[in-house]
């Protein structure tokens, strides 16, 4: 097994890594493991400028990570960078871990006493509908993350997001089932326009639903006055569940992108998710049109 000394970034604790089992307890990491981290590395790169960003702004900050599962996202953004910053200053900074597996939050709980991390980290077993109404969290957010939230988890992320009104939203969408299910349903009556041919092959279905899926989620967190920008997350030789999608609340105008959503949903044959990316009445738009 490969030495990993290179690959684990300055002032990382390595009793995390190992209780992460991201590193064995002689300090080696796996092809799968170096894989895993660099993929968390690249996200931190990502991320901590929109976390300075806020603590610059406001002395303090709050992120919410949806789908947290083991929570090395969580774990390691404040290893590196909410640690550091508790000890020098206390202040109301904290990560929430939200996650619908009593096991895994139980789990993490109990490493974040372990490592002395507790003051500042909290992991709650709860659905999103749960987490939005809970007193265990607060009105607002500064941050929502979601690392390979499956399927509809990235939905219901960003839905938590928008009702707690949060500056920036980060997502990596992973196995984006359900618009290619609805998809292969209506497929016999969509194919009445020739842009059916796009996901008439059961395999075009599947990657084009994924796709499509992104493009629905851009314009409903640009419809509610998100600047939004996708990239790579890393190189494909390392994953392809790749997709990284950026939002920064900026109160832009919402008309154009809500209509662009809506005409897709039509043209595509999707009406019937529409609940699902245009916010509920309890949640008007806001802001400029």
């Amino acid at each position: 097994m490969p030495d990993s000394t290179h690959d684990i970034r300055p002032g990382q604790s390595i009793e995390l890594l190992k209780a992460l089992h991201i590193l064995t307890r002689d300090g080696k990491m796996n092809q799968d493991s170096r894989r895993k981290l660099k993929q968390v590395y690249h996200l931190f790169q990502f991320i901590e400028p929109l976390l300075q960003s806020v603590q610059d702004e406001r002395g303090a900050v709050t992120l919410v990570d949806h789908g947290a599962g083991k929570s090395y996202l969580g774990f390691i953004l404040y290893d590196l960078f909410f640690k550091a910053r508790a000890e020098a200053a206390p202040s109301s900074s904290h990560i929430y871990g939200i996650e619908t597996r009593e096991e895994l939050v139980q789990r993490s709980r109990e490493l974040a006493r372990h490592l002395g991390f507790e003051q500042g980290m909290s992991f709650l077993n709860l659905s999103v509908a749960d987490s939005i109404a809970s007193r265990e969290l607060p009105p607002t957010v500064d941050v929502v993350t979601a690392l390979h939230a499956c399927d509809t988890a990235t939905d219901d992320a960003i839905r938590f997001a928008l009702e707690k009104k949060a500056r920036y939203v980060v997502a990596v969408p992973c196995c984006q089932a359900e618009v290619a299910s609805v998809l292969r349903k209506n497929k016999a009556s969509a194919l009445a326009d020739p842009l059916a041919e796009i996901w008439r092959h059961p395999l075009h279905t599947r990657e084009f639903g994924s796709q499509v899926t992104n493009v629905l989620r851009c314009l409903q967190l640009e419809a509610h006055g998100y600047q939004v920008s996708v990239t790579e997350l890393v190189g494909w030789e390392h994953s392809m569940k790749n997709e990284l999608i950026i939002a920064q609340y900026k109160n832009l105008p919402r008309r154009k992108p809500a209509e662009r959503l809506r005409e897709m949903l039509e043209r595509i044959g999707l009406q019937q998710l529409k609940d699902r990316f245009f916010a509920p009445e309890s949640t008007p738009l806001q802001g400029p049109l």
